[in-house]
């Protein structure tokens, strides 16, 4: 994209360069920036552009820029929030992506950021900021919608605006009260109370009192009579009359236009598919409730404004209030645009998207701007952290048939490809013991097998009332706490069960069981003495790699052998591995390039290798998934906290490397026996559209047991997951008593035991 200085406008230069929120409102048509104190205060007379920056584990930084449109604000106004978001873009380097938010159908992306609720003030810039300073007493009603985020509005403060529907909050000078309508879910009601929290902290020095009202329960205690006393007596309420809030917009089939000259040209096509796309064109996806601005790479900046306003047309002229716009570049689209295709290829080169940074970087730098921030940060190279005591009691049974054997202390860190196994660890945790029982699938295992480990391991669990983490593991995908707790894992090839020894003699398939005299090649891997693995690979040279160093026997003959991109702390661990695997011999090191002919001998003779790391799937910055089983939707949950967990519903914690299902205890306890099963189905979904392995370990945890391999993701407080109560009788607890959590004692003396 061609860019040039007289198109950024200087109020951008600087932005995006470290993670976090940066405001600006349109001021006289250009950006001016708003002060950190005021962040999440919006005027109904204003514009604003919201950059979001996050920091990404690849060192990378993304960005989401967001125009908000005050319902009171101009066209003129909203038309140039429109452009400098696009100008801001282009300042980023033309990756971000781009939203229009209009006031009262925010995104709940846009929400997420300034939890609990945005309250728009009447006001702008333009009238002087005349909001009435003195009606500040004024009773205030607002109607709350939602489950995750809440939308909230101002309403008339009459009986009318009350219906069974919807929570409202009414706002007094000495209380506040949250009326329930009868036909709202729990989850809703308890999210209303963090809007209830807020106005008690925002408007009245955090010094008022809080009163629930139960919709259809009469006069029957004295805040429901003086709540409705407030509105002159109890009266029956009305039918809810239909607003635009509440209009189910028409289906809307998908169109693509092409814009041309300022006019949107459909594409004519029998289906939707990404060739349809030029790279030097901008074009409009027409998805009713969403429109999508796509603008190829190779388009300039007044291509890029001109599809912006061809949209904001578009949904103007057919008087579409809930219709978002979202502006996405090339290269950078998201789920939810690229699920709209019947085929989409495979992520295109991130190095064509760095060049066009790094020539708006230079471009800005030739202008005296810093451009610090602009490129690529450097990748963090940290090694994962286990998060979990390595000090405890592990035990390990082998499956075989329908029953499962336990292994000696000898024997339990020897697992076969072909078999599966169930390990039951028991550790101190930050203030309880713990407990994780995990199931191992070898990649040669028979499926007869695996579901009987499935079946036993989830026995074990029900036994101990659910208060077990449990974990699904894959050979080949074994997430860093599995390997923390077995410290010396070794696998071997073959199988020892009655289904693999069956399995192999039906299908007439030689046993290649692995024996301590026969000839054998181990891969040693690991990040030191207490992760460290041996992988029986085929013995053949076409096993080696430069990055590995191996053991390799046959008979009384014992080699190990250096790659020559081997450190001497790899070199380290399999001296260590050998004093497992073959403790009694002595070992002729090799170093790659000088090997001797007896080596190639064992392995058949010479061939080509590969020298690079085998790559593991990175841990990606973590995603929280609200599941609906009855119409197997997800719902991700934007900038999520431990507030986020309601105790009636699962959620999927998606970490990229592996994934948590988290179980509420009010959960249905159908859904509970099946919470691994739901994290299966979710990685063969694949709704992120992201080729995620089948194999990827999967953990479940219960509300109120989860393990710090898990509440790290979050700033957790242990006390509020040993609350009685559903969601909402929890949190009305926390807002009356002042922010402090009841604890449920008898739950607690389950969990931590009695002190004497």
């Amino acid at each position: 994209m061609a860019v040039s200085m007289r198109d950024l406008d200087p109020a951008f230069q600087g932005a995006g360069q470290k993670a976090g929120t940066e405001i600006w409102r349109i001021e006289n048509f250009r950006p001016v920036p708003v002060p950190k104190s005021s962040y999440g205060k919006f005027f109904t007379g204003d514009s604003y552009v919201i950059l979001k920056t996050i920091a990404l584990k690849s060192g990378a930084l993304r960005h989401d820029i967001h125009y908000w449109l005050g319902k009171d604000t101009t066209q003129d106004e909203a038309g140039a929030a429109a452009v400098k978001t696009v100008e801001l873009d282009a300042a980023l380097g033309g990756r971000a992506v781009q939203y229009r938010e209009v006031q009262g159908h925010e995104t709940e992306k846009f929400l997420s950021y300034f939890k609990p609720c945005i309250i728009p003030q009447e006001g702008g810039v333009a009238s002087g900021f005349k909001h009435v300073e003195e009606e500040e007493n004024k009773t205030h009603l607002f109607v709350c919608r939602g489950k995750h985020v809440v939308h909230v509005k101002e309403v008339p403060f009459a009986r009318s605006s009350l219906n069974h529907d919807g929570i409202f909050i009414l706002d007094t000078k000495s209380k506040i009260f949250q009326f329930n309508g009868s036909n709202s879910s729990i989850q809703e009601r308890a999210k209303a109370l963090e809007v209830v929290q807020y106005i008690k902290d925002t408007y009245h020095d955090g010094k008022c009192e809080i009163a629930s009202i139960e919709d259809g329960k009469l006069m029957a205690d004295a805040e429901t009579g003086e709540f409705w006393g407030l509105f002159g007596g109890f009266a029956p309420l009305p039918r809810k009359t239909v607003s635009d809030e509440d209009k189910i917009v028409d289906s809307h089939p998908n169109k693509l236009l092409s814009v041309e000259k300022g006019q949107a040209v459909p594409v004519e096509a029998d289906s939707l598919t990404r060739v349809l796309m030029d790279t030097n064109k901008c074009y409009i996806l027409d998805c009713g409730l969403e429109v999508f601005v796509w603008m190829g790479r190779n388009t300039f900046l007044h291509d890029r404004k001109n599809a912006s306003e061809t949209a904001e047309e578009l949904i103007r002229g057919s008087d579409r209030p809930k219709s978002q716009i979202i502006r996405l570049i090339e290269g950078f689209e998201t789920v939810i645009f690229r699920s709209k295709f019947e085929s989409w290829p495979q992520a295109t080169s991130v190095a064509v998207t760095e060049d066009s940074r790094g020539k708006v970087a230079a471009l800005l730098q030739c202008q005296g701007v810093n451009v610090k921030g602009l490129l690529k940060a450097a990748p963090v190279k940290e090694e994962p952290q286990p998060y979990i005591d390595c000090t405890g009691n592990l035990q390990v049974w082998r499956v075989n048939g329908q029953e499962k054997v336990l292994l000696p202390t000898s024997d339990q860190s020897k697992f076969y490809s072909g078999d599966c196994y169930i390990f039951q660890y028991s550790y101190p945790g930050e203030d309880k013991e713990e407990c994780l029982i995990g199931t191992w699938f070898g990649k040669q295992s028979v499926e007869e097998e695996r579901v009987s480990a499935v079946s036993l391991a989830s026995k074990m669990v029900e036994s101990m009332k659910f208060l077990a983490a449990q974990a699904y593991v894959h050979e080949g995908s074994e997430p860093i706490q599995f390997f923390s707790i077995f410290q010396s894992f070794i696998v071997l090839k073959g199988g020892l069960s009655d289904g693999y020894k069956n399995y192999i003699a039906e299908k007439e398939i030689p046993d290649g069981t692995y024996t301590e005299d026969g000839v054998a090649l181990f891969r040693v891997q690991g990040s030191g003495p207490d992760n460290m693995q041996a992988i029986q690979v085929d013995a053949v040279a076409s096993s080696l790699n430069s990055s590995y160093c191996y053991i390799l026997h046959g008979g009384s003959t014992v080699f190990t052998w250096a790659g020559n991109l081997t450190s001497p702390d790899d070199q380290e661990l399999v001296e260590r591995q050998l004093d497992i695997i073959k403790p009694n011999l002595q070992s002729k090191p090799q170093k790659e390039g000088s090997e001797s002919e007896q080596f190639w001998e064992l392995l058949g003779g010479k061939s080509e290798y590969a020298s690079q790391k085998i790559s593991r799937e990175p841990e990606g910055n973590p995603q929280l998934f609200s599941c609906t089983f009855s119409n197997g939707m997800v719902v991700e949950i934007y900038n999520f906290t431990q507030d986020d967990l309601m105790t009636e519903d699962i959620f999927i914690l998606h970490c990229h490397s592996d994934i948590f299902v988290w179980v509420g205890q009010q959960a249905h306890t159908k859904n509970k026996l099946q919470a691994l099963t739901i994290g299966e189905k979710f990685l063969e979904q694949d709704f992120l559209l992201e080729n995620l392995s089948r194999e990827a370990p999967i953990y479940m945890v219960m509300e109120g047991s989860e393990p710090t391999f898990f509440t790290h993701f979050f700033t957790w407080d242990s006390a509020k997951s040993t609350m009685h109560g559903n969601s909402f009788q929890r949190k009305l607890n926390i807002v009356k008593n002042g922010g402090a959590p009841i604890i449920d004692i008898d739950y607690f003396l389950l969990m931590h035991g009695s002190p004497g």
